[in-house]
């Protein structure tokens, strides 16, 4: 009887935990279409998103509000960091599952563990007394730019990156890597034709993840990104500085009001549906693993 009582308490705390968790995601967003449907209203939803100006206190005329060049920022910087996290963090994990002995698999789990508690500030100070100098002394520009941003939060996804996949890996069935190998295929061919391919959607959905986290991120854009609310010039320079939608909110709230702050809310909204997407991706991608897997 004791124990049947204590299970019930553990599954209402188990529930309420649910509830809260899903009641807070939810107020937050009624929160933010409270305060910027009327905006989008007014503008247009179509206008605001493709817009090309940001000039929400302008000195004669009417405001503008287009987000569109930091919406093309906040994927600029987002997938630049994948480019670059993505084989780094794939390397990593399959040496992790399959190569590494295990007490330097113990010793790499620490540090990867350690790479994730470093706050972002200080990983945008190390890029804005490091490599922003760097940058703009040997390759050009301005040294604030996408390719910046784009290597600190390349450090901030290796450790998602890592650690989803080596879970995907290790999740594959020893009696696949054991076939192979007693069909005569050597070690990195099974990686390479055999475990990846298994792990695949793991994998993708962690590199998912990372992409949502990366354009989530504020304190790193803030600070090396160089916050210029237009599009490269041209399209492809990856030196020119960008203000995604993140920064672009810290930025101006502080001094925001009226319809310039409703407009703020209306970027977070669009941020959080873009995020929520990710997300949703990321989950199906992992749903359609365990499928396959039973």
């Amino acid at each position: 009887m004791t124990q049947k009582l204590g299970e019930r308490i553990i599954e209402a705390f188990l529930f309420i935990s649910a509830v809260t968790a899903i009641t807070t995601v939810a107020l937050i967003l009624i929160f933010l279409l409270r305060e910027g449907l009327p905006i989008l209203a007014k503008v247009g939803i179509v206008d605001f998103a493709l817009g090309m100006r940001w000039n929400p206190i302008a000195m004669t005329g009417e405001p503008s509000y287009g987000i569109f060049p930091m919406i093309v920022g906040s994927f600029y910087v987002a997938i630049g960091s994948l480019i670059m996290a993505v084989p780094f963090g794939i390397a990593c994990a399959v040496f992790l599952a399959e190569i590494a002995p295990e007490w330097a698999r113990s010793i790499l789990k620490h540090a990867i563990e350690l790479l994730v508690g470093i706050p972002s500030v200080i990983l945008g100070f190390v890029g804005l007394v490091l490599l922003v100098p760097y940058i703009r002394d040997h390759l050009g520009g301005w040294g604030f730019s996408i390719l910046t941003c784009s290597i600190i939060l390349a450090i901030m996804a290796l450790p998602r990156i890592i650690s989803i996949s080596d879970d995907a890996i290790r999740a594959v069935p020893k009696d696949y890597k054991e076939a192979s190998l007693a069909l005569g295929a050597t070690h990195w061919h099974t990686i390479k034709k055999v475990i990846l391919p298994s792990a695949r959607s793991g994998i993708v959905a962690g590199v998912i993840l990372a992409m949502a986290t990366s354009i989530g991120e504020t304190m790193v854009v803030l600070m090396v990104a160089g916050n210029v609310s237009m599009l490269p010039s041209p399209i492809y320079d990856i030196l020119d500085p960008v203000r995604p939608m993140t920064s672009n909110i810290v930025l101006e709230m502080n001094y925001a009001t009226g319809e310039h702050t409703q407009a703020l809310f209306a970027t977070g909204v669009v941020l959080f549906i873009v995020v929520a997407i990710l997300d949703a991706i990321s989950n199906k991608v992992l749903k359609s693993r365990m499928g396959v897997e039973r």
